[in-house]
């Protein structure tokens, strides 16, 4: 593994936290950002030594760079910060798909940007999209829209900012992180091969074989149970 920090922007909660709790559990320096200063220092301080919190709105991208000065060397980096959006096109949101379009296309390359400076050849990056760029619903205009962005995001990435590796994780749902929980998923875990449901330590799992396995580079990966089978 390349020298330098471990940075998971979103890392306050669900999956990002999960990330960042692994690369803790190695005794990696770890950054983790979300949007509400106090929130990210205590959830830093209850994942324990070796974490930093910063305040980060990828929402405010003119604001990123500053925000990220005092980070670096990185070693890996972890884009997993989300907006909800349910905006169907009758009733639409600009104000809503605004939100979500800056956070995970202009903010997360606005990162991207103001960090690879900091970062080695031997450094890996992984986007998190999600399966709606693939199944479709009422209201996931802007959700789909963007989740397809961000699989191909990756490939100008890998391309421009060679040698440094770009993947992206797209996962279904996953019922064991705060939004699902509590949910009705019976309708997906029928058309699930497998029979289960992602969980957390499958995503973070993934997550991190993307980031380590030094021979992907520009994938794409499901976690999903093989739901887009059916």
């Amino acid at each position: 593994m390349a020298d330098g920090c471990v940075v998971v922007v979103g890392g306050t909660t669900g999956l990002g936290r999960g990330v960042a709790a692994h690369y803790q559990q190695l005794g990696r320096d770890v950054v983790i950002t979300g949007r509400d200063p106090d929130r990210t220092a205590g959830i830093a301080a209850e994942l324990g030594t070796g974490v930093t919190g910063l305040a980060v709105d990828l929402t405010r991208p003119h604001d990123i760079s500053a925000a990220l000065a005092e980070v670096g060397p990185v070693s890996r980096l972890v884009l997993a910060a989300l907006v909800r959006d349910n905006n169907t096109v009758r009733d639409y949101s600009i104000d809503g798909a605004l939100s979500l379009l800056t956070v995970k296309l202009v903010g997360y390359t606005e990162t991207v940007h103001a960090l690879v400076d900091r970062m080695s050849d031997e450094s890996s990056v992984v986007l998190f999209g999600g399966l709606a760029k693939e199944r479709p619903y009422v209201g996931s205009t802007t959700v789909t829209t963007v989740n397809g962005g961000i699989s191909t995001l990756i490939t100008t990435l890998a391309l421009e900012l060679a040698p440094i590796r770009f993947n992206a994780i797209h996962p279904a749902f996953v019922p064991d992180t705060p939004f699902w929980t509590g949910k009705s998923l019976d309708h997906v875990l029928a058309r699930t091969p497998t029979g289960r449901l992602p969980t957390t330590a499958d995503v973070v799992d993934a997550t991190v074989f993307l980031l380590e396995n030094r021979a992907v580079n520009g994938v794409n990966l499901f976690v999903d149970g093989g739901w887009m089978l059916m």
